[in-house]
């Protein structure tokens, strides 16, 4: 069997598990973020300040991807949030068999699965893990010609989060020029601007999030009504 035959061999087998997903976060009206960035963008950081801001109102979860250690999961813990670590032991992204079967192992239940993948601007984008859209995060320590160098990720994501925004006056990011490759990539998609640091941005991240969760519900609220 060739190597193209078992590439597309492993994206099947993870399409079929993916709907799976996608059929049980909609039947328990969970909505699921997939986080995708570079390593050291920030992703745990920010999912710290989400669950300060939206535990007192959502249930929240997460499953948590690295190549190696429970660093992030346990972080997320220590906030009172149910959080798997998934240890890859080398893969550069999460696929939907391996969230399946940590999610069969049962608790957790939320109203927002958030799920950080492993950090890697390439693999995870090319997987489906059931989610409702994903999220690109980009630091403004790793510069402003990403999105063009990584159109995969930037084009398919519902939002790009700039993160670190606090350190712009100690480096040299443009922000309109990203701002203009992410608009060109993906016209439709979110752009917003955080820092986790001073909780600037946090807020609207936190509105997008439950604009997300209230829309998903009322399309399955719609579907189950008496005539569809």
């Amino acid at each position: 069997m060739s190597q193209i035959e078992v590439n597309r061999r492993l994206l099947s087998e993870n399409d079929l598990a993916a709907a799976f997903l996608r059929e049980k976060f909609g039947r328990e009206g969970t909505l699921v973020p997939n986080l995708i960035s570079s390593p050291g963008s920030g992703k745990t950081t920010l999912l710290e300040a989400t669950v300060a801001a939206m535990s007192g109102t959502y249930r929240l979860a997460a499953i948590e991807g690295d190549i190696a250690t429970e660093r992030d999961a346990d972080r997320l813990r220590r906030l009172g949030i149910p959080a798997r670590q998934i240890i890859t032991g080398g893969a550069c992204h999460l696929d939907a068999r391996l969230v399946r079967a940590e999610l069969e192992r049962g608790g957790l239940e939320a109203d927002i699965l958030f799920v950080e993948n492993v950090g890697n601007l390439v693999c995870p984008t090319s997987y489906d893990l059931g989610e409702d859209f994903k999220v690109v995060l980009l630091s403004v320590t790793e510069g402003d010609d990403k999105p063009f160098k990584y159109p995969g990720i930037f084009s398919r994501a519902a939002a790009a989060i700039i993160t670190k925004i606090d350190l712009l006056p100690y480096v040299d990011f443009d922000v309109e020029v990203v701002r203009a490759q992410v608009n060109t990539l993906s016209p439709d998609g979110r752009f917003l601007l955080t820092s986790a640091r001073t909780g600037e941005g946090v807020d609207e991240w936190c509105r997008l999030l439950a604009e997300k969760l209230n829309a998903k519900r009322k399309a399955a609220d719609r579907a189950d009504a008496p005539g569809n």
